[in-house]
Parts: structure tokens; sequence; C-alpha cells
């Protein structure tokens, strides 16, 4: 699309702010006086920034495809950037043309329409910044090459941008206009739920007292779209790592799991189980005849056992035992065959799945990842052992990897309770997870034992830097991963952000949640307290922002028009020139951004795409799953690259129009479902290599080939 309609899309911008103009200035009748004034400069504004922008798309799409991983599966940042450019202007021609046909209607909202206009203008005044810095990347990256790994000069050039930049009007008006349209609503309730969840925050519960209480307040958030993008801005310009962890970890709630249980499939086997430190003994994969040593984790605060969760839709042999039922969490104890007769135990499966959950290390377990757990152990019909490692900031690198790895060796030991004889194993995992499949089979190539037989990793974060990239650059307008979250999640995993470290409590959060059920009520009573107190007095809103109209502020959301001298002024070092007489919106609320500088982020275990072939020699078949718009896809595409250029077996498919963490969006819209389905395939494949049973609409896959979906 965008190598082929970029000129039809900027014809049509041209000819729409053209008619919109002629429209509004020409002599008329229309009584929108100040309104229409404002439409007109903001059309003028919309008409400048296309126009010079235009050159810019044309010189990517002529060189984007030389950043690919290979002919038959487009998609880097580059083409990404491009993409959204065009999905920023295809909205903004559709809403010129209703302006255009609608303005002389009696039921024509003047003042909507204006701001919305403004909003996307703004917004394509932000693109346009992003766009300039993608231009600087690839004058001073080698040709093929994504990251500036080796220029820190740029890379604290776009964090300080990021800190500065104005990025309420991506929150606001135009949440998510760049996913596909069924995300929207799903993006504007997380958007709305964080800031009055936030708002409410320093009551210092969590869980769903909480929760209630915010969902009482959020009244004016939903009204008023540019105090939502204000306050979400202000939220994750400086991000409370404790208040990120409390509010994802609601999907942990057992309302909100309840209900995931109920729109997933149901399973016969779904227990969680807790492995004591015990030394393990494992046949090395060059002699049988001799074993390895694994030691438990000790990371941090020495010995400590593993939490795992087994998800298996059919019971199977050694699921009902009592030797695996020990190992059981539950209370009371799961109910197993003997108390079910009528539940046909089936022989052990030559596969066993093992998830890592992903979470940017530092949220969510296995029970926030249960919805599509459920499904694949149905669709694959295999047993699932999902584990539930240690977060940071208390539990910082090397604990999640330790444990990780000290589940797997487990497991391969355990297979036969597990309901598997473990022939073939797969490791999973999204984001976070991804990079803990990764790191495990690449400490399990450097410790000798078995590694496993296949990797399914979608939307993997495997280059835990603040390198610049064109993907990262959309860490300024994703809602998901803002660029704020990200450098807080690395630093945790790190260490730079460590708390007193001390051992994790499993279910601490689950706990808080049934603490808080007591206080509901006059969480509630205050809540509509303050919700209607925030009507009688305007003024009083959440850090003393104010809801005001750009005609009134001069800019969206609180932004400021830049000036060249503010800019300076703002920027510690190197300040990236923009064309003359173009300045991007700067925010009020100016973001401090830790850049990452802990040594441990550069430990190949830690960022796998910096690791040495020799400790990448040895992988197993890896199937990489991502999408064309998340922040991380560069983090892919180059990881892919160099597994294949090193002849390892490796296959890339991008999924389009999808945020990162899509696996977790499943069964909400039908792009999230056929995302998955991929990941299925993945998986199939891995199981069933040399006997493939191929399924429609996923093209071809080889072991060392790509696919693009």
């Amino acid at each position: 699309m965008v190598d082929m309609d970029y000129k039809v899309v900027f014809a049509a911008l041209e000819t729409v702010c053209e008619d919109n103009i002629s429209i509004l200035c020409g002599p008329s009748d229309l009584p929108y006086g100040a309104v229409a004034r404002r439409l007109v400069t903001c059309m003028r504004e919309i008409q400048e920034h296309g126009r010079s922008l235009k050159p810019v798309i044309a010189s990517f799409t002529a060189v984007f495809h030389h950043y690919d991983f290979d002919a038959q599966t487009p998609g880097n940042g580059y083409r990404t950037l491009a993409k959204v450019l065009l999905s920023c202007l295809m909205h903004i021609i559709h809403k010129g043309r209703y302006i255009a046909s609608n303005y002389n209607s009696a039921f024509f909202r003047v003042d909507h329409n204006a701001s919305e206009m403004e909003a996307y203008c703004s917004a394509l005044c932000q693109l346009r910044a992003l766009l300039h810095l993608a231009e600087q990347l690839i004058n001073d990256n080698g040709c093929g090459e994504l990251y500036s790994m080796q220029d820190g000069d740029m890379s604290r050039r776009f964090v300080q941008e990021y800190s500065s930049m104005h990025k309420a009007c991506f929150y606001g008006r135009c949440l998510g206009f760049q996913f596909s349209p069924s995300l929207r609503p799903f993006l504007q309730t997380v958007v709305i739920s964080m800031v009055t969840y936030g708002e409410t925050y320093s009551k210092q519960q969590s869980g769903l007292g909480l929760a209630a209480l915010s969902l009482l307040t959020s009244g004016k958030y939903v009204i008023d779209p540019e105090l939502r993008g204000a306050e979400f801005e202000r939220i994750t310009q400086n991000l409370d790592m404790q208040f990120w962890k409390s509010f994802w970890n609601l999907t942990e709630s057992g309302l909100l799991s309840g209900f995931s249980r109920i729109a997933s499939y149901p399973v016969q086997v779904n227990f969680t189980l807790t492995v004591p430190p015990v030394t393990l003994h494992l046949p090395l994969a060059s002699d049988p005849s001799l074993t390895a040593t694994v030691s438990p984790p000790i990371a941090h605060w020495g010995p400590g056992p593993v939490h795992m969760r087994l998800i298996s839709c059919e019971l199977r042999e050694g699921q009902a035992s009592e030797e695996l039922l020990a190992y059981s969490r539950s209370d009371p104890p799961p109910i197993t065959a003997s108390h079910l007769p009528w539940v046909q135990t089936q022989p052990r499966s030559p596969w066993l799945l093992i998830h890592f959950h992903g979470g940017g290390f530092v949220a969510q377990t296995s029970r926030s990842h249960e919805n599509y757990l459920r499904t694949w152990s149905k669709q694959l019909s295999v047993p699932i052992l999902s584990v539930d490692y240690s977060l940071s900031p208390e539990a910082p690198f090397p604990r999640a990897l330790e444990e990780c790895f000290y589940a797997y060796c487990w497991a391969l030991n355990n297979c036969h309770l597990l309901g598997s004889t473990a022939e073939r194993v797969c490791l999973a995992g999204d984001s976070a997870g991804g990079n803990l499949c990764i790191t495990v089979s690449m400490k399990a190539i450097s410790s000798g034992i078995r590694v496993p037989d296949g990797i399914m990793a979608a939307y993997p974060a495997i280059l835990l830097t603040t390198d610049a990239s064109p993907s990262r650059l959309l860490t300024l307008i994703d809602p998901l991963l803002p660029l704020g979250v990200l450098t807080k999640c690395i630093n945790a995993y790190a260490g730079a952000d460590s708390q007193t470290v001390q051992m994790a409590a499993g279910s601490g959060s689950l706990r808080a949640l049934g603490r808080d059920t007591a206080a509901l009520l006059s969480d509630l009573t205050q809540g509509a307290s303050n919700w209607i107190q925030s009507y009688l007095d305007p003024m009083r809103t959440t850090g003393g922002v104010r809801s005001l109209s750009l005609a009134q502020t001069g800019s969206a959301g609180g932004a400021t028009r830049g000036t060249p001298a503010s800019a300076s002024a703002t920027h510690c070092g190197g300040r990236v020139d923009y064309p003359e007489g173009f300045e991007p919106l700067r925010s009020e609320c100016l973001a401090f951004v830790r850049l990452t500088s802990c040594p441990v982020i550069r430990n190949p275990f830690v960022s796998p795409v910096l690791a040495p072939a020799s400790l990448l020699r040895g992988l197993p078949p890896v199937h990489i799953v991502a999408s064309a718009l998340d922040a991380l896809l560069d983090d892919s595409v180059m990881f892919a690259k160099k597994l294949r250029d090193m002849g390892q077996p490796v296959s890339l498919t991008v999924v389009e129009d999808l945020p990162h963490g899509f696996l977790s969006l499943y069964q909400l819209v039908k792009e999230t479902e056929v995302a998955a389905d991929i990941c299925v395939e993945q998986m199939r494949i891995i199981f069933q290599r040399g006997n493939l049973r191929k399924r429609p609409k996923l093209g071809e896959t080889s072991p060392s080939g790509s696919q693009s979906g």
C-alpha cells in the first residue's frame, strides 16, 4: 500500500484542504465565525505539512525494502512510519470530506469537527518530526541497518526529543488511529481506566476497591478527550513503577480472570505448582551416559522455589498422580480423576509446550495469559507448563532467567507427571517471555543439555537498550508501550531501579484484591462524590490539569508551539535540527527518561540481539511473530537477519494493524484471533516437523525461510 498509494493520498489531501479553505473563506452566510477561522488555520497547517512530507515519503519508499528480512516479509520501522503517516492522512481526508459535504447541515457540530481536525493536525505535526528523526537514522546507519547501536549521540537525541515533545494528542481524539478500527474502543477503555486509576491511586489501595472508585471518577475523561490525553501523558511521562504494576495486575483479579475463563476453552487440568529448590541432574546432549548438574535459582536471595501453572485440555496420564499433586499450590487441592470418574484419562502426549509470559519483566503472571493458553492447549492437544517467574524490580536479572531455566530442566526430568513424553518440546512466550525463551535456550546450549525443539516468540523484547531505531520512534505515539514505560521496565530488569531485594510473594497481588473488597462500599460513595464535585467545579481536575480548547491554549492538550530557542534550552546536548520554519509541539510536562546505561543491558543473556555467534549457534528453529505497528519490530527483524546470516533456522512473520501485546487481546477482535492462529501454526510446525499439516492462508514456511502475515 505505502509504495503504491502514497501519491494518491497526498493528492487527495491537497484537494480536501483546498476545498475546505475555499468553502470556509468564500462568501457565505455561515454563522460559525471564530470556529470557521480555526478550521481554515488548521487546514492551511495540514496543507503545509503535507507538501513537506510528500518528498520524505517518496524517499522512504525508494529504500525501505533494503531493511526487510527478505522480499517475502515486508516489514521494518521505516515502512511502519510511512504507513502510520498515511493512516493519519486518511483520517484527515475522511474528516475533511465530511466537513466539506455537511458544513451547511443543521446538525453539523462545528466545534466538535474543528476539535477533531485540530487534534489530527497536531498528530501530523508530531509525525513529521518523527519522520525527520527517521531520515537522520537512514543517513547515520549503514544500508540495511535498523539500529544506531554505535551512535550513542543519536539515541540520546531521540530520548531528549521524547522528553519534551507533546504526546497528548495521540491519547485523546486520535487514540489508536494507526491500529485496526475494531481495537479503538478497547484502547480508549485502557486509557480511561489508567487515568482514572491514577487519580485514585494515591489512596494507597490496590485491586477491586480502587478499580471501583476509578470507575465512578471516569466520567470527565469519557467526555473530554483533551483532558484524557493530557492526563495519560502526565502519567506515562514520569511513570511510577508500582502504579504500573498495580494497574496491570488488575488482570489477575478473580472477577476479570473469571470472565476470561468463561470466554475461553474449558480445560480439565488447570492448577498451580510450587517446585522446591533442589539440585537437578540431566543427561548431556553430547553423551547421555554423562550428566550435567543444574542448581536451583540463587540470584539475590538464595535458593527459592519456582512457581508454575499446568494447563491441559484433557486429563492425561501422570497429571492426577499423587506425586504431581504434592507440588500443588491450590487450597483445596485440585479435583482429580478419582473425584470425576466420568473423565477418561488420555495417554501422555508426545509434545510438551513450556510457556513464559510477557509483562515487561515487571507485571502479570500465567493467570493473566490463561485465556489464550487454554485455547492453545485445545488446538494443539498439548499440555502446557507456564512459569510464574519472579518479577522486577524486586527480582532483577538474572533471577527470572534462572527460574525459567530451572523450570525447563525440571519439566524435562518430570515430563511424565505433566502428561507428556516430551519427545518434542517447544518454548513459547510473548514480549519479555519471548526474550526468556531465547535466553533459556542459550543457557541450555552453554550447559550442554538438551535444547528445545523449537521456539515461538511473539513480539519478543530482545534488545533491552534505548538505542534508536525507526520502529522505536513509535514509542512517542503508542499508548501501550510509551518510551517512559519501556525504559522503566528495562531499568527494573537490569537492576538499575532495584528495590530492597526480597523473596517475591507469589500471590501477594491477589491477596490484596481480597482486602480491598471490604472497602468497596466506601470507595463507591467517595467516587460518586468526587465525580459530582468535578462537575460542580470544572477547574478541579487531577494534578491541576485544565481542559482548554485549542483556541484557548494555542495548541492541543496543553502543548506549546516550540521554537528553536526554546527547544535548545530544553535539550542538554545535541539538539535535533529540524527544517527551517518547522518545530514540533512541545509538552508542558517534561518527561524524565533515564537512559539505560547499566552494563547489564548489553549482557547477551539480557539482550540476545547483541549475543556473539558462539552463544547463538545451536539454537533450535526460532519462529518470530511480530507486529508491523510494534515499537519492538526492528528488534525482531535484526535478530532474524542475524540468525539467518549465521545459517541458523529462523522464520519471521509480520502481522498488520495490531499493537504490542496482541496475544493478550485474543478473542477481542477478529484480527487478534487471526494473529494468534498464526502463532499456533508456528508451534504446530515445530511439533510436526517432517509431517507438516498445512493450513490455508498462512503460506509456506521452511526452517530457514520466512512468512508474511
